[in-house]
């Protein structure tokens, strides 16, 4: 019987090991404890599209045997998780949102979720995805829409929307997802939790290596939610390094904490193009938590954000033109998906020759070495996820205008995907409407250590909020 004095729901990840592993409470019981969060809010959320109730009960009893056994057990013992629509686990179909993928069985897990079970977590339920994680929102026709727990009129951002919000109203305390243009730090920031993109090539791919474009490779990382800081680093320790099939992955030590430069770079409206009060507000408060704890604060911009920013979205759309016109796929997107991406094809200068995409490529390397050479005097850059709060469902689909502000809305958020850089978001509190505001703490290639470290300080100053006490 468990001694612990609240629900096991609302612990840590790494609590909830400790747990189970010194026998406070058994897996199961963590197990059924989550199963009657998510019984309780998923049906008013959408975030979960598939619950593993009984497979879960039956890893869950199989851990309880083994430390009743005296088997010593992994770093997430009985740690529900969350796994996204297009992440591998071969007991449930990799949909990535789409119909026609309804039944898509895969037949090995995923690296990511292979090394996760080798810790003893245990899969619960998939987080909902728009149709290949198109969109800064998360709806389907497969499964419908998630909810924002904050306020169900604004949208809990995508494309790991399902994943945020599982995490962050206690249904899983852990949620696997993957960012190519903000798809894990912005549902991150509209829920209030925290999450890390780590830096290209450090984690291994979703699925098997397969031929796709060069945004994909480059641009696109998994990586983990977490309702805490510490849970985000456990969790990258355990899915980063080369698994011997994605050759584009390699092993790179990750040091816990870091003692070197400790110089912080603030952008509060990146290229003078406008930010809401409440996002400035944020990236004061996050500032002075840098500051208190150590942390020399600069105000100053890195370089060729604009440069960054338009290269990202004239490549994505190159190279999504071919892949989504109507006709092209086995089934069509859905309405919407279809909509957001014409929309956005109408307003972006695709590529028309081999050169030049090409010079474009060419031009990410000296756009990467200009910023190198910035963050090695200021290891940090503090900015916003998004220089404006979410906005109301519907608006990326309301025209081309739309999506033209949305991409300018996110215009530091997209610039870590053009240039591989590990990036954690941070919540920072309510702000006066009582929503989440947070920030981004973005570092140099491969210093995923120094991002985490800085955003355990800015945590560490602000009073973790999440809806959990709304939705109690």
């Amino acid at each position: 019987m468990t001694t612990n004095p609240q629900p096991i729901w609302r612990n840590s990840a790494r609590e909830i090991a400790r747990l189970v592993r010194e026998g406070e409470v058994t897996a199961l019981e963590v197990v059924e404890s989550h199963l009657a969060r998510i019984a309780d809010v998923n049906p008013r959320l959408g975030a979960l599209t598939v619950v593993f109730a009984d497979r879960a009960r039956e890893l869950a009893a199989q851990l309880d045997r083994r430390i009743a056994d005296g088997e010593e057990l992994g770093d997430l013992a009985g740690v529900p998780i969350s796994v996204k629509e297009n992440i591998d686990l071969t007991w449930s179909p990799t949909t990535e949102g789409w119909t026609f993928l309804a039944d898509a069985l895969p037949s090995e897990d995923a690296t990511i979720v292979r090394r996760l079970l080798e810790a003893d977590a245990i899969p619960i339920g998939r987080g909902n995805m728009p149709e290949t994680g198109l969109r800064w929102d998360t709806d389907n026709e497969l499964f419908g829409r998630t909810y924002n727990p904050w306020d169900r009129t604004r949208v809990p951002g995508g494309s790991s929307g399902g994943d945020a919000v599982a995490v962050a109203t206690g249904m899983v305390a852990l949620g696997l997802g993957n960012d190519y243009g903000g798809s894990l730090r912005l549902p991150a920031y509209a829920a209030g939790v925290t999450a890390l993109r780590p830096s290209a090539g450090r984690v291994p791919a979703a699925g098997p290596v397969q031929p796709s474009p060069l945004t994909e490779q480059f641009f696109s990382v998994n990586g983990p939610i977490a309702r805490h800081v510490d849970d985000l680093d456990m969790a990258f320790s355990l899915m980063h390094g080369a698994d011997g099939l994605d050759p584009a992955t390699a092993s790179i030590p990750h040091p816990h904490g870091y003692d070197g430069i400790r110089k912080v770079a603030l952008t509060r409206d990146p290229l003078g193009w406008g930010v809401d009060p409440e996002v400035a507000q944020a990236l004061t408060i996050a500032a002075d938590a840098l500051s208190d704890a150590g942390w020399d604060v600069d105000e100053v911009e890195p370089p060729m954000i604009e440069d960054a920013a338009v290269l990202w979205r004239q490549l994505s759309v190159t190279e999504l033109v071919g892949l989504f016109q109507p006709g092209a796929r086995p089934a069509p997107l859905g309405a919407g998906a279809m909509q957001y991406f014409l929309d956005n094809a109408d307003e972006t200068a695709v590529f028309g020759s081999v050169g030049d995409y090409a010079d474009a490529w060419g031009r990410r390397l000296v756009i990467a070495a200009a910023w190198e050479q910035f963050q090695s005097e200021h290891p940090i850059v503090l900015g916003p996820v998004s220089t404006r709060r979410m906005p109301l469902i519907g608006y990326d689909l309301s025209g081309p205008t739309a999506t033209t502000q949305l991409w300018r809305d996110h215009r530091l958020l997209v610039t870590v995907n053009f240039l591989g850089l590990p990036s954690v978001a941070v919540p920072t509190g309510l702000d006066a409407d009582g929503i989440p505001s947070g920030v981004q703490l973005i570092a140099p290639r491969n210093g995923d250590h120094i991002a985490l470290a800085a955003a355990r300080d800015v945590e560490a100053a602000v009073e973790a909020v999440t809806p959990i006490s709304q939705l109690a």
